[in-house]
């Protein structure tokens, strides 16, 4: 993967055109009328190719149906590039398009592991818009099928050829996608931190992604300037190389109903249970840490996240996030999203506790412990 970082480095796609003779461009965005602008940027760096397809039919949450409508979109013609630009869907999709264009198979044989993805799919460009997923530093996608999240997951064949980070691309955000994909990188960068398979490298981005958060996300929402916006881009790039190490943890995992069921967006979803798990994992025990590492190990590294927040204890630490999330115009209460009923909870404890799922948290979570943390923030 060969990246291009900086303002204006948008300019770069033209010399990845040149160096390799690519003329047949699929390119695919999201349909939000702030997408425009940068399409107009794509079309003029790329108006010498021979054949140019534009899809935009993405929808918030990946799915196998909006997969293989792309993908039957790009088999009818025959391009030598793909080109994704946008949030985490827009990437997903580009990176399952990729990937499918060459191994071919129904796309949930490989999503339910009956198939493996053994080629390297069309070269992809890969070029985010919001600073927040992180899917451009990764080697899944992510692809729901019905209300459910898999990953297609590959680290020697999904990762793209290219990445573009351009912050001037994310200029034109509103307050509220600003918020919500600030969020994810804050959740992604925190829980790849408290990670049982973090490593020192993983450890290395998810400290310089927090820091960089947690001082420019509130002027990124309220006040965004050229520096701001810059620094969000690099940290949201840097909690995404922290999660290809480690991935995620609980609060990811509960997050996917919440936002399948009841159509909250991501980052607000995955906001909803950070505050809480931080104190949860700050009292692992011997009887209940999943760390190969010992309680002390994870006892310690919560003592430098919370450090990296900014506060001194833990309760300090979770009122400081939920704090940040008020202050970015989100909520921190599920009633306040829709989800008011002892049902609707019980959708998500059905939905979001999956064991296979929490495995990576550092501290053992129970259904019993997940209830009591959704009643809290209920």
């Amino acid at each position: 993967m060969k990246e291009f970082i900086g303002n204006g480095s948008i300019k770069n796609l033209q010399k990845i055109l040149s160096d390799n003779n690519y003329k047949n461009i699929f390119l695919i965005t999201g349909k939000s009328p702030l997408t425009k602008e940068n399409v107009n940027k794509i079309q003029k760096l790329i108006k010498n190719s021979s054949q140019f397809f534009h899809y935009n039919d993405i929808a918030p949450s990946p799915s196998v149906e909006g997969v293989k409508k792309a993908l039957d979109l790009f088999n009818k013609g025959i391009f030598d590039l793909i080109v994704a630009m946008g949030g985490g869907s827009a990437l997903d999709i580009g990176k399952s398009v990729s990937v499918f264009s060459i191994n071919k198979g129904t796309i949930k044989d490989f999503l339910l592991k009956k198939k493996k993805i053994e080629k390297k799919g069309t070269p992809l460009v890969l070029i985010p818009t919001t600073a927040g997923t992180g899917s451009e530093a990764t080697h899944f996608a992510v692809i729901f099928i019905k209300k459910t999240k898999y990953s297609l997951a590959s680290d020697k064949y999904i990762p793209a050829d290219y990445v573009i980070i351009d912050p001037e691309l994310s200029y034109s955000l509103p307050k509220r996608v600003t918020a919500y994909t600030g969020m994810d990188a804050l959740s992604q960068a925190i829980e790849s931190y408290w990670n049982i398979y973090s490593t020192i490298e993983s450890k290395r981005y998810a400290r310089k992604a927090i820091k960089l958060i947690m001082n420019n996300l509130l002027n990124a929402v309220h006040n965004p300037d050229k520096e701001s916006r810059y620094n969000m881009a690099i940290a949201a790039n840097f909690a995404g190389k922290a999660i290809n190490i480690t991935k995620t943890t609980a609060c990811h995992a509960i997050s996917y109903p919440i936002t399948s069921y009841f159509n909250v967006p991501h980052g607000q979803a995955v906001a909803l249970t950070l505050p809480s798990m931080i104190v949860f994992n700050s009292e692992v025990n011997n009887s209940d840490v999943l760390d190969l590492r010992g309680c002390d190990y994870v006892k310690e590294t919560m003592k430098e996240l919370i450090t990296l927040i900014g506060a001194s204890t833990f309760n300090e630490a979770k009122e400081k996030i939920t704090e940040i999330i008020k202050n970015i115009g989100l909520e921190s209460k599920l009633s306040k999203l829709g989800i008011k009923t002892q049902e609707e909870i019980e959708i998500l404890i059905r939905n979001g506790f999956n064991p296979e799922r929490v495995k990576n948290n550092p501290r053992l979570l129970t259904e019993t412990q997940l209830r009591k943390i959704l009643e809290e923030i209920r």
